[in-house]
């Protein structure tokens, strides 16, 4: 008998907000264990949609999700919202696009922390303060109490994303969606960035799905890319094929849109260490 690896997430989904047409139309979507997969995809396409069916939240924005998305061997379409409540945080983390907006203001960042991890979590302070240092440390910042009692208006844009980051992986989840986590960076601190992502996916077996318009960084970050234009997958393959052979015309319309070399450089860097090309 072959054993088959199951996807970490599988998606099949159309989407449709309150009298408006459809966002995503039947869009199918997979996630292997330990993959990072990038979806691209211009300003209103459904990117954002699409992170929020996953993490279950399309109710705030009055939107009607059919189809199925099955992650760890549940449908979390048929989910109620305390059952979602359960996996979010702990099994799916999220780190959105802007940190010093996306952190509280008012509270220090211990106290932000320790919010993270009693979501999901019931221990010691002792046991609390562990997971703090595990999860600063994961993302390369310290932990002692001079940081730690800080605010984020004391923090620089590239320390307060990496502190979302260890909120998101806190409690170490399966899956990380990041949604354009990385534009509104400076070069420098985006690369930072990019290789804390995949030293996650490397060294934990996380997954993750890389939401970004960015081209060049999708290319030298995920294993598979998959387009998403007017609402649909248009083409899903690795890295490698997409940028040095796009199938369909709008991939080969964004990839010409392009400068050749450091895309070629990046995805053959890429290509040349995991033998795609």
């Amino acid at each position: 008998m072959t054993n088959t690896i199951q996807p970490l997430l599988s998606v099949h989904l159309s989407v449709r907000y309150r009298d408006k047409p459809s966002v995503l139309r039947d869009v199918a979507l997979e996630i292997q264990p330990g993959e990072i997969l990038g979806l691209v995809g211009q300003s209103g396409s459904g990117k954002s949609t699409l992170a929020l069916a996953i993490l279950g939240l399309l109710d705030m924005k009055h939107a009607r999700a059919e189809g199925s998305i099955h992650f760890c061997g549940s449908d979390l379409l048929r989910l109620t919202e305390r059952e979602m409540r359960n996996i979010r945080g702990q099994s799916l983390g999220l780190v959105l696009q802007s940190p010093l907006t996306s952190l509280n203001p008012v509270l220090k960042i211990r106290t932000q922390l320790r919010e993270a991890w009693r979501a999901h979590a019931s221990g010691s302070k002792s046991d609390c303060d562990c997971a703090i240092q595990r999860a600063l440390a994961s993302v390369s910042l310290p932990s002692d109490d001079e940081f730690l009692k800080r605010y984020s208006s004391q923090l620089s844009v590239g320390q307060a994303q990496r502190v979302l980051i260890a909120m998101a992986v806190i409690h170490r989840p399966a899956l990380l969606i990041t949604d354009e986590a990385t534009s509104a960076l400076d070069a420098i601190t985006q690369s930072e960035i990019l290789g804390l992502f995949q030293s996650l996916n490397r060294e934990h077996g996380m997954g993750i799905l890389y939401i970004s318009h960015d081209l060049p960084s999708v290319a030298g970050t995920c294993h598979r890319v998959a387009i998403l234009h007017e609402g649909e997958i248009v083409e899903c393959a690795p890295a490698a094929r997409i940028f040095t052979s796009p199938q369909h015309h709008y991939t080969q319309r964004l990839v010409a849109a392009l400068p050749s070399t450091p895309v070629t450089v990046s995805v053959a860097a890429k290509a040349a260490g995991s033998g795609t090309l």
